[in-house]
């Protein structure tokens, strides 16, 4: 029992201190309180509340949200994720339809849409992606979007159809480096995500991936794997710090410094990225309005 004990307050000792780099500001300006108002009165869902996302009042302010559809449980347990793993629900068809009305009422200028994986459906999900798109286009055709689509377990007809459908940028996280793949991302596969990149390049779509730093990376890794994004012609990058949403989680091994993200914003610069954002609190859809091009 003595060991248990000491071997947990070992592990909370060795816990890395959050820095004062990740404080968040309070959210404010005119544009989020407008957009804050909306979303209470008529009961609006964005990704960006419930993922407690710590740019919500500079995207908002911004004109951008990032909504989550296919429901909130998903059929793979990444190790970083804290979206609830299990049988998810039957689909609902309606769902296009409100995010698109919701995309209305909110005034978004540009729009994230995300999804659980849903490796339980014969498409994947994509319908449902290429139906919500569709009613994006229909409901509010000024409305840019950007798609953060999962990798359809390498059923490539399944990609064709969010490929048909043309958003203005399809982005892939490979969310991490090559030798921390299984680990991170335990049913998806490093170089099967790079593929799904390179297919939407051939298709003349233009593509963009992230990465999340403190895992454990060593800096040549992080380096590897933005040459091998731009091996595929990825367009944007994202970079920023992992952090631990429960305990069950994967731990942060290291918080990095914003002088380190600063290097690696050079070295994306550097290796012909047309767009990097990096630092400790970008997120997938920061300044997604900016990488439209």
């Amino acid at each position: 029992m003595n060991d248990l004990i000491e071997g947990v307050e070992k592990n909370l000792q060795e816990k890395p201190k959050k820095p004062n780099w990740l404080r968040v500001k309070l959210p404010i300006g005119e544009e989020y309180a407008k957009v804050r108002k909306l979303v209470d009165k008529h009961k609006l869902h964005t990704i960006c509340e419930s993922g407690s996302c710590p740019n919500m009042g500079e995207c908002w302010g911004a004109g951008t949200a990032t909504f989550m559809i296919l429901g909130n449980i998903c059929t793979r347990s990444c190790g970083f994720c804290a979206v609830a793993t299990g049988k998810p629900k039957n689909v609902d068809w309606d769902e296009p339809m409100r995010i698109a009305n919701s995309v209305k009422l909110m005034e978004v200028k540009h729009c994230v849409i995300t999804s659980v994986d849903r490796d339980d459906l014969k498409d994947g999900g994509s319908i449902i992606w290429a139906e919500t798109i569709k009613a994006i286009r229909e409901i509010s055709p000024l409305t840019k979007f950007e798609t953060l689509i999962p990798d359809f377990a390498g059923k490539w007809e399944n990609l064709q159809r969010i490929i048909d459908v043309k958003p203005d940028i399809i982005s892939h996280n490979i969310e991490t480096v090559k030798r921390l793949t299984q680990k991170v991302r335990i049913q998806a596969k490093y170089d099967r995500s790079l593929e799904l990149l390179k297919r939407v390049h051939e298709a003349e779509l233009h593509t963009k991936s992230g990465i999340m730093l403190g895992l454990g990376e060593e800096t040549d890794e992080v380096l590897q794997a933005m040459d091998d994004l731009r091996e595929v012609n990825c367009d944007v990058l994202t970079l920023g710090q992992y952090l631990q949403p429960t305990p069950k989680h994967l731990p942060v091994v290291e918080f990095i410094h914003p002088d380190k993200f600063d290097f690696y914003y050079k070295e994306g610069i550097n290796r012909g990225f047309r767009f990097v954002e990096s630092g400790p609190l970008v997120r997938s859809s920061y300044h997604a309005e900016k990488h439209i091009f």
